[in-house]
């Protein structure tokens, strides 16, 4: 048990603490939390979910997607949090992981919505193309689909949520160098880095919700092409 992952325990334990004090004693007419909670997990549906699958295929897929937006949006948020101050996603353990279940979930909806067969010929004999076309297409539609695409999630994931963190390092280590070991009037210098470190904490906000928001709807539309029977 080292810091990262303590702070993706501690993410996760609190996103379901949070859901379960919404939920535990659901209501016809619901209290405060229960809409909330309500309102976040149909944000996912209407504008993830329902919006790239369809409702009838939601259906199957929204449990996984909106927890993986959820848990992804949970880890994200800590780089802001004080005392914890990094992304439970800025180490690239955590986006493989979530990228490996982005990629089973395509490749089992694949399977179990279109069939094996289908799936792969979808996946690998884009129609229209002369047959020839595919000694050359085949193994670069290969390569994009079971290997480009969950690296790329996992990359886009890791590479926006580190350098988030180490934006917000340098303007914070720059305001206490300023402040604390030069002194003086040079500690005027730490007023502006101060306040970029305002900004970039709002921009990290910003970014923690976005990443959240696209790798979850990147796994849906993976998840869409896998499952259609033709292209």
């Amino acid at each position: 048990m080292n810091r990262i992952i303590m702070v993706r325990v501690l993410a996760v334990l609190v996103m379901l603490l949070l859901f379960w004090l919404a939920f535990r004693k659901p209501r016809v007419i619901p209290g405060k939390g229960q809409s909330v909670a309500e309102m976040a997990i149909g944000f996912v549906k209407e504008n993830i979910v329902d919006g790239v699958l369809g409702e009838q295929l939601g259906k199957k897929y929204l449990p996984l997607l909106s927890a993986m937006f959820f848990g992804i949006l949970a880890m994200n948020i800590t780089g802001i949090i004080p005392g914890l101050n990094i992304a439970g996603t800025s180490l690239i353990g955590m986006p493989i992981v979530l990228a490996i279940v982005a990629y089973i979930a395509f490749v089992w909806a694949g399977i179990r919505e279109a069939g094996a067969g289908t799936f792969l010929r979808n996946a690998l004999f884009p129609p229209g193309v002369p047959w020839p076309m595919y000694i050359l297409l085949t193994p670069i539609e290969f390569i994009n689909v079971f290997v480009v695409r969950p690296i790329s999630l996992a990359l886009r994931l890791f590479l926006n949520m580190m350098v988030g963190h180490l934006l917000l390092v340098l303007c914070f280590s720059a305001t206490h160098f300023f402040v604390f070991t030069l002194g003086g009037v040079n500690a005027l210098f730490g007023v502006p880095t101060l306040l970029g470190g305002f900004v970039m904490t709002l921009v990290e906000l910003l970014a923690a919700v976005l990443q959240a928001f696209v790798f979850t709807l990147l796994t849906s539309v993976f998840i869409q092409q896998a499952a259609s029977e033709e292209h």
